[in-house]
């Protein structure tokens, strides 16, 4: 890779991490482009000529090279996972990069549903080891203070790649012909290009430096992030905390074999936490949204009864709103906490489908005479869908996982929260098609249950994490919390419970008078009972 002459062009501390957050803005932007970009590829007809997939005979064909790419990006996370920790985060990322821009030409360049299905797996596997990557890369190099704000900023950013992409479709539908499908496939080229000149000069993540025995190397990247010198005290300090938690985390690890079999730690509820962070990826899945991402003009054509050019405008006009919706959120996760926003969320969402099933089974009978009109209703319900799921269910099924699990279980569960995103998310890219043409109205009765299942599931089952350090979700589990979170009010407590705050401000006076080493305030902090 190439390096300059002077480390990271001689930029520091804050100006360093902007350029991080651009790479790994980027690549999420990347994300959420390839996420929209299909939807427009299905409904344009020179490509359904090509590749001959007209009729409904060939629903099933359709759905398989649509959804094939979730595979993809499931088999990617697990390499991430794998082969990624030896390579470091920067270079795990470039290479995802490298194997997208492989998929992004056999897709562009596609004349048989072979060559569309090979290209599609390509471009899932770069997709799945970089968004798996990125935000660890972003995490590991982000002061404290800007790491939750940057992670939003990158889900608004995956928002805009969706919304743009959107409107690229909606345009390019005028020209027609090959060039309104091959065009916005060849355009993730502009993104993949940034993260090439962008990654190579920026600094490896520290953490994974410092835990491949490359000290030497994290110790200046660390003063650098800081803007600080490598011999100030506050560097030293963090440098012997990311130590502590890597020997940590090698003693305390605990192996994918025991988690099967249900072998862990006493006390420290393991296999909850696990199940908990993942099962937020499931529920965001199987909450409808890649109903719309991949298929909202095909809906509104088959469902609503649209044509083309006006399914792809509101299509690109309820990405607006998406991208919109995912700003406001920022604020509203911290102020109310991530219970409160994920149960909001899929509330509205299950009203939204109530409607739509009740409003298309109207639309879809011929004899009742105002269908047109209760058909325009139905966009409505749509773009207020796309409002609630960026209210919550957007950003915390990414965050929560990274919460809720414990130290030596944080790579491990954010490896299974991630590989749950892309399986679900293929069961529900691959069913929507036949499911629009053979159920017709009744589909969306599947997702409305959904939604009504997971609202007490997140009130009884989910404990609040927003205000609590890591290590006061450590010592929650600890004292055996019952099941039902809603026995318990410091679980549900948007404020921080006293009782933290109290155990938190007796480890600092007794660590201020008895002036022990970071390395051992730390230790008795961890390992209190």
């Amino acid at each position: 890779m190439f390096t300059p002459k002077q480390p990271y062009f001689g930029l520091k501390g804050g100006w360093l991490t902007v350029w991080i957050t651009i790479a790994c803005a980027t690549d999420m932007t990347l994300f959420g482009y390839d996420q929209g970009v299909f939807s427009g590829v299905v409904i344009s007809q020179d490509y359904l000529d090509i590749h001959n997939l007209n009729g409904p005979a060939k629903t099933d064909t359709l759905a398989i090279i649509t959804a094939i790419y979730d595979i993809g990006c499931f088999l990617g996370a697990i390499v991430a996972f794998s082969l990624g920790e030896r390579m470091g985060r920067k270079r795990t990322v470039f290479t995802g990069t490298t194997v997208m821009a492989i998929g992004a030409a056999l897709q562009t360049s596609s004349y048989s549903v072979a060559h569309m299905i090979v290209g599609r797996i390509v471009s899932g596997i770069g997709n799945g080891i970089n968004t798996a990557t990125a935000p660890v890369w972003q995490t590991e190099t982000s002061q404290a203070k800007w790491r939750g704000k940057l992670v939003i900023l990158e889900m608004m950013m995956n928002i805009f790649g969706f919304m743009t992409v959107n409107w690229i479709n909606y345009g390019l539908s005028f020209v027609g012909g090959a060039i309104a499908w091959r065009l916005p496939l060849a355009l993730q080229y502009v993104f993949i290009f940034i993260l090439w000149v962008t990654i190579p000069w920026l600094p490896e993540s520290p953490r994974w430096l410092i835990a491949h025995g490359r000290d030497a190397e994290a110790i200046p990247i660390l003063a650098d992030l800081e803007n600080r010198s490598t011999d100030d005290p506050y560097i030293k300090a963090q440098y012997e905390e990311i130590q502590f938690g890597v020997e940590y985390e090698r003693e305390n690890a605990i192996r994918w074999r025991d988690i099967l079999r249900g072998r862990t730690q006493a006390g420290t509820k393991t296999i909850r936490r696990l199940l908990l962070g993942a099962g937020t990826q499931a529920v965001q899945q199987f909450g409808g949204i890649n109903i719309m991402s991949y298929y909202m003009p095909t809906i509104l054509i088959a469902s609503v009864g649209l044509d083309d050019s006006m399914a792809r405008l509101i299509a690109a006009l309820s990405a607006v709103s998406y991208l919109i919706a995912s700003g406001i959120a920022t604020p509203l996760v911290e102020r109310f906490g991530r219970r409160i926003m994920m149960m909001i969320s899929t509330a509205i969402q299950f009203f939204c489908f109530l409607l739509l099933t009740i409003l298309l089974f109207y639309v879809n009978d011929p004899s009742y005479p105002q269908s047109k009109t209760v058909g325009k209703a139905c966009v409505v319900w749509f773009f207020i869908y796309y409002i609630g799921f960026a209210l919550g269910m957007l950003g915390i099924p990414w965050l929560y996982p990274t919460e809720i699990n414990s130290l030596p279980m944080r790579t491990k569960g954010a490896a299974v929260a991630t590989a749950t995103n892309w399986i679900t998310n293929f069961v529900i890219v691959e069913i929507t098609p036949k499911g629009v043409q053979n159920l017709g109205w009744r589909f969306y009765i599947i997702f409305t249950v959904f939604n009504a299942a997971f609202m007490p599931i997140l009130y009884f089952f989910y404990p609040e994490t927003a205000d609590r350090s890591l290590e006061d979700l450590d010592a929650y589990y600890r004292e055996n919390p019952p099941l039902i979170v809603t026995r318990d009010k410091d679980s549900i407590s948007r404020k921080r419970p006293t009782k933290f705050i109290r155990m938190g401000q007796e480890d600092i006076e007794k660590a201020a008078k008895t002036k022990e080493p970071l390395e051992r305030r730390t230790y008795s902090v961890d390992q209190k009972q």
